[in-house]
């Protein structure tokens, strides 16, 4: 404990290591990190980055979307500020658009709906415009988490980081529930979409419960942000917590664990899809990797969410020391984001499980069998 350094205001070649590690992950030019202790932290960051960048004010998010708990967060994260009970609602320089779900939203064909929903980002900075202001950012997650593991229409990215960065904002990547390979295919959720964003976010996984975030940018963002103010973090990224986040990649490389969510995740997908022929309840299948939701309802022409049965399967299986989570904007979809050591034995028993007590709440409801 003599030894123990847990302050971030030295030089240490823990903190060097680790950075140059984490950029090796990412694509040019994102090379510059600023460490943190939270993902709100580094959300706000972000958002203040994009901000002395650009010289606008004006932030865009996407409808469901949760990115922090700090006030500027919650003016454009619609997951917190459409609350019930939450007066203040959604901030003066916040503009969000459509989920862009193929699923529920107005757009369900995959061969149009990317360009189709990016068109409202467009719509979005047209009215910023209008009202004689300028954009700053465009934040969205690569798959949208508390949104109910909604996957990006093919395009969607794309199409919406040219209408951002034409109006002169930065594209803001949130990986900080979906990235380190949770994913499977890839170890960065935006990936997916074949982007490379301008700002990344990370935390939750990287320090595997430890305190710890960090924001990722271009040098010529950095250069611009240090212009205009400076940045200091007493703990974020300090010696300590660096060499946790190290030994955290460390795991993560030696365990093999992106290719194993994607194994997991194929294992979970196969036995989702056949639930789905079985049970009447499950709407939609979607996720990828160790990220995977179902979509309940109680009827497949309406698409009526099934929000107090997702609710009471999830009860049952707790009591069963199994732990998932209820989300989306109707919280009727049964989210799976379990430590990426899942296994191919816990799958199993999962799916086991969902059958029984799906079974069993199909019958008390009074569900037609399939």
């Amino acid at each position: 404990m003599q030894e123990l350094n847990t302050n971030s205001r030295y030089l240490h070649e823990e903190i060097v290591t680790y950075a140059k590690r984490l950029t090796k992950y990412l694509p040019e030019p994102l090379s510059v990190v600023y460490f943190c202790c939270t993902g709100s932290e580094a959300n706000e960051l972000a958002a203040r980055m994009a901000r002395a960048y650009s010289g606008g004010r004006e932030i865009i998010a996407v409808d469901g979307a949760y990115h922090g708990h700090t006030q500027l967060l919650i003016d454009f994260s619609s997951y917190k500020h459409n609350h019930p009970g939450y007066e203040p609602g959604r901030g003066d320089h916040a503009s969000v658009v459509s989920m862009p779900c193929t699923y529920r939203g107005e757009h369900r064909d995959p061969a149009t709906a990317g360009k189709l929903y990016a068109d409202e980002v467009q719509q979005a900075i047209d009215k910023i415009h209008a009202k004689g202001e300028k954009l700053s950012s465009f934040f969205c997650e690569g798959i949208m988490s508390c949104g109910g593991q909604i996957m990006l229409p093919e395009g969607y990215l794309k199409n919406v980081y040219k209408h951002v960065r034409d109006a002169g904002g930065l594209c803001i990547a949130d990986e900080v529930q979906v990235g380190f390979g949770r994913v499977g295919t890839h170890f960065w959720a935006f990936e997916t979409q074949d982007v490379v964003p301008d700002i990344v976010t990370m935390g939750k996984p990287i320090g595997n419960g430890h305190p710890l975030a960090v924001v990722v940018t271009t040098p010529k963002i950095a250069k611009a942000f240090a212009k205009t103010t400076s940045y200091f973090n007493t703990y974020g990224g300090n010696p300590v917590s660096c060499a946790v986040a190290n030994a955290v990649l460390d795991v993560i490389e030696d365990e093999g664990l992106q290719e194993h969510a994607l194994k997991v995740g194929e294992e979970l997908l196969a036995g989702y899809r056949q639930l789905k022929e079985k049970h009447i309840i499950i709407g939609d299948i979607r996720g990828t990797g160790l990220m995977l939701g179902l979509d309940l309802v109680l009827n497949h022409e309406t698409r009526e969410p099934a929000t107090t049965i997702a609710g009471e399967i999830i009860h049952r299986l707790k009591r069963e020391r199994i732990l998932v989570s209820q989300d989306g904007p109707h919280n009727n979809v049964i989210k799976l984001k379990p430590p990426m050591c899942f296994s191919s034995d816990d799958a199993k028993l999962l799916l086991s499980r969902l059958d029984f007590n799906m079974t069993e709440v199909e019958e008390k409801y009074g569900f037609a069998k399939k």
